[in-house]
């Protein structure tokens, strides 16, 4: 019985602590998109994608991304201030535990973290590389590695912010990929620098 009244207690103070290190983390990275409307757009980019595939004439379906354009830019400068913003933090702030489940605070004393600070860099500037074309992709073929870039930079949000099972079953559940396939549809810059991040 004793054993058991311990146990419960252990279970209800990491709950605790969880609950309030992942406040935490949601309330630093708020405060860093606060001033930003990057959310609304890659809402909306994905939500327009998703419109334009299902058009039946495949000019009005290159129309209809025509109009996301000034989205798509406006999206990538935002990326790239949300990561020049997050410099400022501490690695202990920005650190992200390579295990599966969340572990309050263990940047503090375990050595595999990665730092979400460099994942935004590598978010940013594989969203600018999509957002600019530099591979001269065609239009769907751009919309295409634009929403795996936006959907890994979601990942990566929740990822920090709560666990990579959650971010894991967000993805699943929101877009109904696995984080897998959408790191083989991101471009091949951004999969060569996260893959290089993953491995420290």
């Amino acid at each position: 019985m004793n054993i058991a009244i311990a146990l419960l207690i252990v279970a209800v103070v990491w709950q605790a602590a969880r609950m309030r290190y992942q406040r935490g983390r949601i309330t630093l990275l708020g405060s860093h998109l606060a001033n930003l409307q990057l959310e609304r757009h890659m809402e909306t980019l994905t939500q327009g994608y998703l419109r334009a595939i299902h058009e039946q004439d495949e000019s009005r379906q290159l129309q209809v991304l025509d109009t996301y354009a000034p989205t798509e830019r406006s999206v990538a400068a935002q990326a790239e201030a949300l990561a020049d913003s997050m410099q400022k933090e501490s690695p202990e702030a920005t650190g992200i535990s390579t295990f599966p489940f969340c572990l309050p605070y263990a940047e503090r004393f375990l050595f595999r973290m990665r730092d979400f600070r460099a994942l935004l860099k590598i978010h940013a500037t594989g969203l600018r590389y999509a957002v600019d074309n530099e591979a001269g992709w065609d239009p769907k073929t751009r919309a295409f590695h634009l929403s795996a870039e936006l959907y890994l930079l979601q990942h990566s949000c929740h990822w920090y912010c709560k666990s990579r099972n959650t971010a894991d079953a967000r993805l699943l559940m929101r877009h109904q990929v696995n984080r897998k396939e959408v790191l083989a549809s991101v471009s091949e810059v951004t999969q060569a620098a996260y893959q290089k991040w993953l491995r420290g």
